[in-house]
């Protein structure tokens, strides 16, 4: 590592742009892989470890800070005592409320007490600026040895590669996007279709708005409820998708969407809705709370939804208003280019790193490590009860930190503010769901109308392929610069587009401008990042 006195000055500079974060987290032909991780390598062609990497003969020092929303838990706990003796380590989380994280966070980097594990939002360009610099350990070499961290998938960890090392872990984020939902019921009232591309989903929207598909005899339905920033965008598939990398310039370089073909074409659908009536008359200035109101109070008939994190609540009212609405996922469209797919979450929502200055005490590497891949343990919702050892450990134990209750194992409301339970001190609880685990989200859900819904967006995941975006973990300094403002001045700008205050026909000088103001940097400094993690042609799984 540099200098203590080097990193205390990058730390000054970069303290002013940390808040700045990374284009939306929410991201082809086979492509041409780097070789594989070591993560992935057969036995012998890497060194061994000089130590086995589950011996506990040996105790450790092992320190750790994170962000945490909500209230942090004791700093000592019955918790916290079980994690020291199963793990044999002197264990001290420093666990900061999100909201002071960034500024607390660097400065005690900046004070050169960076713990031993350090975890970041995963929006935030710290993470990527500090393992350029050298400030964490490379991870390759030990990732194998573990049954969740070394079967996280490869595109997953491409996004914390810099310079062709791993230097990050996942917190894990479930990689279904969420997109748009119809009322099945509007349909089957109006004996319509699914849609299956956009002249298809003009014409429903149109007569959800002009034919009275909920029967009452009035005038006050329409198509598609739509807030500001043009949010939900309604991309029927990657090829639409503002936020994605994958249209690409005459020189092969990735642009983003959001100037792209596909999204001048979705542009002008909404320009066609909007004098049509079909769509939210003030998208412009309704908030993400009022475009939900708008679509759960009966008034639209096309939002969008997703597999996990839906409100039952919000269903409930719509249920109230319109006790016969029967929603379903929309397919990905087909492109003009016959791409057909949605694009992929990132597959993480914050990071995890280790201070470089561990490299030579493989032990504690492993110790780290170990007590990591732990608190990402996956759990099938059935053995998650006290018959697994490992779950009711993780859970403080039964009758301690939880109860079983109808079969499902319920945390004390006090688990966490009075440190009853491991759970809350492992700096990465959220588990790693594997792959290959065949689980279904509509269990998540106690409504059949909801479990419904839900169950159509997973067969429709299931059923389709979702490109990977090659720009995530792509640090753009210009980005982190004006990318917000760039952002907001392009969707201003198409929002006056689909109100008809601006023609669609300036969207050449639109692109320009966007160029002008930063985007040619962007761009350039993307690819640049693309290119290093190794990617060549677009990649879909």
């Amino acid at each position: 590592m540099r200098s203590k006195q080097w990193f205390y000055g990058f730390i000054i500079l970069i303290i002013g742009l940390v808040l700045v974060a990374c284009t939306d987290e929410n991201a082809q032909t086979e492509p041409t892989k780097e070789p594989a991780d070591e993560t992935k390598t057969e036995e012998g062609n890497k060194e061994e470890p000089k130590v086995d990497p589950f011996d506990h003969t040996e105790k450790y020092t092992i320190t750790g800070m994170t962000f945490r929303f909500g209230d942090p838990p004791p700093l000592k706990s019955p918790g916290l005592d079980m994690i020291k003796e199963r793990f044999n380590v002197d264990y001290k989380p420093e666990i900061i409320p999100q909201g002071d994280y960034i500024e607390k966070s660097s400065a005690i980097v900046a004070s050169g007490s960076m713990p031993d594990l350090i975890g970041f939002p995963g929006t935030d360009t710290r993470f990527y600026q500090w393992a350029e610099q050298g400030a964490f350990l490379p991870l390759d070499d030990y990732l194998k040895h573990y049954d969740t961290l070394g079967n996280i998938p490869d595109y997953v960890y491409n996004s914390f590669k810099v310079n062709g090392k791993i230097y990050g872990i996942p917190r894990y984020s479930q990689p279904y996007p969420v997109t748009p939902v119809i009322r099945k019921d509007w349909l089957d009232k109006l004996g319509l279709e699914i849609p299956t591309n956009y002249e298809e989903l003009e014409k429903v929207a149109i007569a959800f708005t002009k034919e009275d598909p909920d029967g009452n005899g009035k005038n006050d339905t329409y198509g598609v409820a739509i807030g500001e920033n043009i949010n939900p965008n309604f991309n029927m598939g990657t090829y639409w998708d503002f936020n994605a990398w994958y249209h690409q310039d005459e020189e092969g370089n990735y642009i983003p969407g959001i100037i792209s073909e596909g999204r001048k074409d979705l542009i002008q659908f909404f320009a066609n809705l909007y004098k049509e009536g079909a769509m939210t008359k003030d998208f412009a200035v309704l908030d993400w709370a009022s475009t939900n109101t708008e679509f759960y109070s009966g008034k639209a008939g096309i939002f969008v939804g997703g597999v996990s994190g839906m409100s039952e609540a919000y269903f409930e009212g719509l249920l109230a208003a319109n006790p016969d609405a029967h929603l379903v996922a929309i397919p990905p469209f087909e492109a003009p280019d016959k791409s057909k797919g949605f694009t992929i979450g990132s597959g993480y929502s914050g990071i995890l790193a280790l201070n470089a200055k561990m490299a030579g005490d493989e032990g504690k590497i492993f110790r780290a490590l170990e007590m990591v891949d732990f608190g990402k343990k996956f759990y099938p919702r059935d053995t998650k009860n006290p018959d697994n050892a490992d779950f009711d450990f993780y859970l403080g134990g039964e009758g301690k930190g939880y109860n079983m209750e109808d079969g499902q194992a319920v945390q004390l409301p006090n688990f966490s503010s009075d440190g009853l339970s491991p759970s809350t001190y492992f700096l990465d609880n959220r588990e790693q769901v594997p792959t290959d685990a065949n689980i279904t989200y509509a269990d998540d859900y106690k409504m059949p109308e909801m479990k419904e819904m839900v169950q159509s967006l997973q067969e429709m995941f299931e059923a389709n392929k979702l490109y990977v975006d090659p720009s995530y973990g792509v640090m753009s300094p210009t980005n982190q610069e004006k990318g917000t403002d760039l952002t907001q001045f392009i969707m201003n700008e198409q929002s006056k587009m689909i109100a008809g205050q601006r023609p669609i026909s300036d969207w050449d000088s639109l692109v320009d401008e966007y160029m002008k103001r930063g985007g040619e940097a962007i761009i350039k400094e993307t690819n640049e990042g693309i290119k290093a993690k190794g990617y060549t042609e677009r990649e879909w799984k």
